[in-house]
């Protein structure tokens, strides 16, 4: 698959889906409103890209190499590192009835920071290159908890700004996601067919009008916490950006910054995305 062919996915991302992040992205007043069944359980699913989409959702945002601040540097931007999962999906009679996960990848779910009352897409597509995603695809064997692959990978992510890397999320299991494997699975088929329009989030039937004509989904699982230094600190042209989704079973810590720092390696089982602002 190249980055391509996702032109002619439906792109949406799961929103809460990790301790803390709402309350550090300023968003946990926005979402006061949405009740949710489990304490723990994600917030609800929004879209960020829908082709041929009539508003700003039908631009495409995703680029693997480059995020466009679109003179938007005032606005607060932020990483938001994150699991990418590209997905088949079965759509009959109005209603998603199956999400079957084939690959995963490193994903920044780059959002807009400046609360502005409106719908949280609004803040996730603001143009061409604002998204983005690694084109090291890695095959998923099994979105069984007891049997995946993904139950040995971690998210990683940093900034290096004036030659300088910074840790800007925690590294975090893939498997410390509030929901994960068929537990978020269930979870987002159910979304996709009963999520009502309220505060920050959508109804979702609108925008699976189309659903037949596309070749799959692309679902951001959900983005991690940040470090201090990413809690205060945003984007600013020239800043590079690492996400790392890693097999912390055969990659260290340190074989990360070393990739980072230029060294010759070979990360086998890492999915890595590098991106420059502009």
């Amino acid at each position: 698959m190249i980055l391509e062919d996702l032109k002619d996915y439906l792109g949406f991302a799961v929103a809460g889906n990790f301790a803390n992040h709402l309350g550090e992205a300023g968003e946990a007043d926005e979402f006061s409103v949405i009740k949710t069944e489990e304490k723990n359980a994600p917030k609800g699913i929004f879209p960020f890209y829908i082709k041929d989409y009539e508003s700003f959702l039908g631009t495409y945002p995703i680029c693997d190499d480059t995020i466009l601040t679109h003179g938007k540097e005032d606005q607060n931007l932020q990483i938001e590192a994150e699991v990418a999962l590209i997905c088949d999906f079965i759509y009959e009679n109005e209603k998603v009835v199956d999400i079957i996960p084939k690959y995963f990848s490193a994903f920044n779910d780059c959002s807009i920071r400046v609360n502005d009352g409106k719908k949280l897409s609004t803040k996730k597509n603001w143009g061409t290159k604002t998204k983005g995603i690694s084109q090291e695809l890695i095959q998923i064997n099994s979105f069984d908890e007891k049997d995946s692959i993904l139950n040995k990978f971690h998210i990683a992510s940093f900034i290096k700004r004036d030659g300088i890397v910074y840790d800007y999320g925690t590294i975090s299991a893939v498997k410390s996601y509030s929901y994960f494997f068929n537990q978020l699975k269930t979870w987002m088929i159910d979304k996709f067919n009963t999520q009502e329009d309220c505060g920050p989030l959508e109804e979702l039937k609108p925008f699976l009008k189309n659903a037949n004509k596309a070749k799959g989904m692309l679902i951001a699982a959900g983005a991690t916490a940040y470090t201090e230094f990413g809690k205060h600190n945003y984007l600013k042209k020239g800043d590079e950006i690492f996400v790392y989704v890693y097999n912390a079973h055969i990659h260290s810590f340190q074989d990360i910054m070393n990739d980072m720092s230029g060294v010759d390696l070979y990360l086998g089982q890492c999915s890595k995305l590098h991106q420059i602002v502009e």
